[in-house]
């Protein structure tokens, strides 16, 4: 196995190349030359999963670039590496950052702005045998729909933000890492996963964020949630709330666990279930228990985690909750005198 990983790579970003720079119509047919037989991928509400090549072509990247025109992909982080979950495996290549655009159509029933509209993404593709196998692809359409004047979650507990990349600009590596940097990440971000996912360490929470966390950390959370900065402020903004919210957590599992020089990853379908006890979001408490999609990506500063980039669908959470966020944006947007901008919640 070639340990620099430069061959899965470059298959992404010749898929990247093609894909990106392909016409609307051409664009399916790029998705199936890229794609293994038994293509899988799973993706944000409302797509999900979908297990055909083709499909993924016609009913995600065409309506997006139809609505997002003279798109563009701004990547922030691009790794490859391993996957440390040993009865998934394979080799993953995972790339964190946005799409960009001039949102001159609807999309989703969200309404269009004719300004600049930046969509959050991270996609984990799995490649082998010179083609990518199957690709989990998250991203924070709220975020979008906050861009274009609509209030889709309140209150929000941190800020909304459109969310730079890695503070050291070094996250896209197109040259080979040493591999022990990587290793040493992954096992940083094992120890975070052990620690974060009791909730009962007997430490406090900031007392159990130091353990892996740099004082100065800095989380970039989806829309409804936000971004927050310290350890203090992330227990106050987030992770305190969040666990005084939520019951009944599951064991956290992944599909895909990665790490490749400072920076490192995983997702899960789902990565655990909770119950929202107490209200959360602007949104009522429930007894069921819900799936949480995640996807996060890290960059470790010596021995700490200095920054996370945060991806949950939110959208397929509340839906297994019983409210359609899609459904009341189109409630809102459309109908006579058309609504615009306005609150969701």
């Amino acid at each position: 196995m070639n340990p620099d990983f430069s061959e899965e790579k470059q298959i992404v970003l010749r898929f990247y190349a093609q894909l990106d720079g392909a016409a609307e119509e051409d664009i399916p047919t790029v998705m199936e030359q890229f794609a293994r037989d038994g293509y899988r991928w799973r993706g944000y509400h409302p797509f999900n999963e979908i297990s055909s090549a083709r499909e993924v072509g016609e009913s995600f990247w065409i309506p997006l670039r139809q609505a997002l025109t003279s798109l563009q992909r701004r990547m922030d982080v691009f790794i490859a590496g391993q996957n440390s979950v040993a009865e998934q495996g394979g080799v993953w290549v995972v790339s964190m950052g946005h799409l960009m655009g001039l949102f001159d159509r609807p999309w989703l029933g969200i309404p269009p702005t004719g300004k600049i509209a930046m969509l959050r993404y991270c996609a984990f593709h799995r490649v082998t045998d010179g083609q990518i196998a199957e690709t989990a692809m998250y991203f924070d359409i709220p975020h979008l729909m906050r861009q274009a004047g609509l209030t889709v979650f309140a209150p929000q507990t941190a800020a909304h933000l459109i969310q730079p990349g890695p503070m050291t600009h070094d996250g896209v590596m197109m040259t080979p890492r040493c591999p022990a940097a990587g290793a040493e990440t992954l096992a940083l971000i094992e120890r975070m996963i052990s620690d974060l996912g009791q909730w009962n360490s007997g430490l406090t929470l900031e007392e159990e964020l130091r353990r892996t966390w740099a004082e100065d950390m800095l989380w970039w959370g989806p829309e409804g949630i936000g971004a927050t900065y310290t350890i203090e402020r992330y227990a106050k903004q987030h992770a305190g709330p969040f666990r005084a919210t939520f019951t009944n957590r599951s064991k956290t599992r992944h599909v895909a666990r990665l790490a490749e020089g400072h920076f490192g990853g995983f997702f899960g379908w789902p990565n655990f279930t909770a119950v929202p006890a107490d209200g959360f979001m602007g949104m009522p408490s429930t007894d069921t228990a819900g799936e949480f999609r995640v996807m996060d990506i890290y960059r470790r500063d010596g021995d700490r985690l200095a920054e996370n980039w945060i991806f949950i669908d939110l959208l397929h959470f509340w839906k297994m909750q019983g409210t359609d966020i899609l459904a009341r944006t189109a409630d809102i947007t459309a109908g006579p005198g058309s609504v615009t901008t306005g609150a969701l919640v």
